[in-house]
């Protein structure tokens, strides 16, 4: 824009009266924890809720047996150890015990834990025993080991959101997620590693691995939850996504994961990066130790104002010809390192019944909308900018939340409201799309996809559909419509029961 002369007198003693503004409200103490007034709603218009309400149906599971290795247990499945200690052939005690001697053992090589919880978790692993011994059996995570992404507040231990000046940090509180989980009876064994305020896998211990090439990062941000679970040192692990935060890490390390939609999962004692688009989720070792995991977390808590109280009707039993999928043909017809597991998955899912209906997304300049994530978590952080701690944080390169945080600052109000408003627009169009069918597949790095339903919010699940010519995993990622995990959940099962790509084994774990 520019400006006359005049214009720019007559705008001077507005702008001095917005800076005397400014340095009135900096006075004020707003925690991370606080929320904006403003809400992202991401319903579109007209969208109804499913009213019924059925309980969550699982495949059935027979003739699991305790190994005779214990350690064998590692690869096991939530569904598979939840029958075990149904059974009582194992105990709670004996698999955390197990996983705590795990994540000790390969830690030092995978770096994925922050902080294990070893004696509150083998205190709750003796009652969860009482209880199944009493018959007071909760459901399939009773006396399930998990982790949960350091961003999570625990009681009595610390949450270090991966970052130097808050590696002492200790909230005072339970996060919802985690109380919910304990309510179902799962164990908190560790506190794993996370990207510095949710980038990347370096956070300020060291780089979290990646099991299947320690050479490498695990990528993030919930680099520890999917490394742990990808090297069997965990049943599952809870996780993060804003922008690919679930997605990436799992497709690095193989997991399988599931970003729910905005508006699921409460964020009431989580790290706030950006309170348009953070979204909790599991990474586990298939898809339906999700939507166990997923079902046990979901639902208002009275205090997150973003949450919706949607049913979870998932069943694993539909008749598949019946579902309309949509696949993004040109980003699977693009060369690339994973281009021939793409087809592969392509013919998988024809063979299974699957009617593939080739479509385009909406042609939105989406990458330029990345700044509303960049102005909210300059935001979250206002207080580290200003104190000049971001200087103790790991990375201090260009392309890292210090440099971001700054440059944030010069975001004008006006266009981060303009790129709401264009948001607006692309969630009615992803609606629109999503009425002519139930799912689509894609490539998750491909075109704008990630990107995109990270703004409109469509839930998504991420799993393996392959290995790369350097034996490194690749994955696919199934998109659903907002607030019906039920049915892309059971698409990507299918999918994931005709292929044997989850059920690999990083070597040397």
């Amino acid at each position: 824009m520019h400006f006359t002369d005049a214009e720019r007198d007559s705008m001077l003693d507005a702008l001095k009266e917005y800076a005397r503004n400014y340095d009135s409200l900096r006075t004020i103490n707003i925690p991370n924890s606080i929320p904006p007034a403003i809400m992202l709603n991401p319903l579109p218009v007209g969208f109804k809720f499913q009213t019924e309400r059925r309980p969550m149906q699982l495949s059935e599971v027979t003739g699991v047996k305790r190994p005779k290795k214990l350690e064998d247990l590692s690869y096991y499945s939530v569904r598979e150890l939840g029958e075990l200690i149904r059974t009582k052939q194992i105990t709670s005690t004996e698999l955390t015990k197990l996983c705590i001697a795990r994540l000790k053992k390969y830690d030092p090589m995978l770096h994925c834990v922050i902080t294990l919880t070893e004696d509150s978790a083998l205190k709750w692993a003796a009652e969860a025993d009482v209880e199944i011994s009493a018959g007071k059996y909760r459901g399939p995570l009773h006396g399930i080991p998990y982790g949960a992404k350091d961003l999570l507040a625990a009681r009595g231990y610390k949450t270090t959101w991966g970052s130097a000046p808050y590696k002492d940090q200790v909230i005072d509180e339970d996060a919802t997620v985690i109380k919910k989980l304990r309510d179902a009876g799962a164990i908190l064994v560790a506190k794993t590693t996370m990207g510095e305020l949710a980038w990347g896998d370096v956070w300020y211990g060291a780089m979290t691995r990646n099991p299947w090439d320690t050479s490498q990062g695990s990528s993030g941000s919930s680099a520890g939850s999917a490394s742990a679970v990808s090297a069997g040192l965990l049943p599952f692990a809870i996780g993060t996504e804003t922008w690919g935060s679930i997605v990436s890490p799992s497709t690095r390390c193989g997991t399988t994961g599931l970003r729910p939609t905005y508006g699921r999962v409460s964020r009431t004692g989580a790290m706030a990066l950006s309170w348009s688009m953070d979204k909790i989720g599991p990474i586990c070792r298939n898809v339906e130790d999700c939507a166990i995991v997923f079902d046990a977390i979901i639902g208002p808590d009275g205090v997150d104002q973003s949450l919706y109280d949607a049913p979870f009707n998932y069943t694993p039993s539909v008749d598949l010809s019946k579902l309309r999928i949509g696949y993004l043909k040109t980003d699977f017809e693009k060369d690339t390192s994973n281009t021939a597991n793409n087809k592969v998955t392509l013919d998988k899912l024809r063979q299974l019944g699957f009617n593939l209906i080739p479509i385009e997304l909406p042609k939105y300049p989406i990458d330029a909308m990345s700044f509303i994530l960049s102005a909210e978590a300059a935001a979250a952080f206002d207080d580290l900018t200003r104190s000049n701690r971001d200087t103790l944080m790991v990375r201090q390169i260009k392309d890292a939340w210090p440099n971001v945080f700054r440059s944030s600052r010069f975001i004008p109000a006006v266009e981060y409201i303009q790129a709401n408003r264009f948001r607006y627009m692309m969630i009615q169009d992803m609606a629109r799309l999503m009425d002519s069918i139930d799912v689509y597949v894609s490539p998750p790095f491909e075109g704008n996809n990630l990107l995109l339903n990270n703004l409109t919010e469509n839930p998504c699940v991420v799993l393996p559909n392959g290995f790369d010519s350097t034996g490194h995993p690749t994955s696919v990622t199934f998109v659903g419509r907002l607030f019906d995990e039920a049915t892309v959940l059971t698409v990507a099962k299918a999918y994931q029961d005709g292929t044997e790509w989850n059920k690999r084994r990083p070597k040397g774990l």
